[in-house]
């Protein structure tokens, strides 16, 4: 199986991404896609992740990594067939082959900000040095289960950051510190967000004394090392609910 075959297998078809989206994805980095995901979608992840949280204790999250300040759980892939959607849903799929090519699955982990807690400092999900436009090693996107909203830890992205070949580190004496250009993701629960990994972003504060849950879905050029090694963690359960074209995208 290719890529080609897989992504056809999964229904993506080469008209899916219309112009604008792909305008905004190429000019500014990011998009927000609304209504993806049903309301029953939303209920279903959300209380698969409560269960999560409280099953696994102070190690979720450590199959990643664990983040202070926020309550995480990685390696969903094996964690239920309710998350499979957040890694083959055609609309996705076809958003990373625009950015990247040929690609895999890295990771697919939560995030949510505990109350006061959340702020990141800008930074891209590259750790090497900024690729030259085109040249993207990295996507990231973000499944939205509680709206985001100005006061409980939305995402903030600085537009058309990924074309300057540049990381925050480079140019900020203080990559926490608001950038005059960033602007702060706003999306309601069901919405994906979309956007190229080498665009500046970081999580704010969360003010709302209430918890942000989402999901993020990782991809990385198919000959990159991955973030979570899918095949080391595969569980035999994963492998024979999943159909051959899921498993190309996590490469196992």
């Amino acid at each position: 199986m290719d890529t080609t075959q897989a992504m056809g297998d999964l229904g993506v078809t080469g008209d899916l991404l219309d112009k604008e989206t792909s305008r905004q994805l190429d000019e500014r980095g990011f998009v927000v896609l609304r209504d993806l995901l049903s309301v029953h979608q939303v209920e279903e992840l959300r209380r698969r992740l409560v269960d999560l949280l409280a099953e696994e204790g102070e190690s979720a999250g450590t199959e990643v990594n664990k983040e202070p300040g926020t309550e995480r759980v990685s390696d969903l892939v094996n964690k239920g067939g309710v998350f499979e959607v957040c890694f083959t849903h055609p609309l996705l799929l076809a958003a990373v082959h625009r950015v990247l090519g040929e690609f895999k699955l890295s990771s697919l982990s939560s995030r949510s900000p505990s109350t006061s807690q959340g702020d990141q400092p800008l930074h891209a999900d590259w750790g090497g040095t900024a690729p030259e436009p085109g040249d993207y090693q990295v996507f990231n996107s973000i499944w939205v289960l509680d709206a985001f909203t100005v006061d409980n830890g939305a995402t903030r992205v600085v537009p058309g950051s990924h074309l300057w070949a540049q990381s925050p580190a480079d140019v900020m004496m203080d990559p926490t510190a608001p950038h005059p250009a960033e602007e702060l993701v706003l999306a309601p629960s069901g919405s994906l967000v979309i956007f190229n990994g080498h665009l500046w972003h970081g999580g704010t504060r969360n003010r709302s004394g209430r918890p942000r849950q989402a999901l993020h879905s990782y991809f990385t050029r198919r000959s990159n090392a991955q973030q979570l090694d899918q095949a080391a963690f595969a569980r035999a359960e994963t492998l024979a609910r999943l159909s051959l074209a899921a498993r190309f995208i996590l490469d196992v």
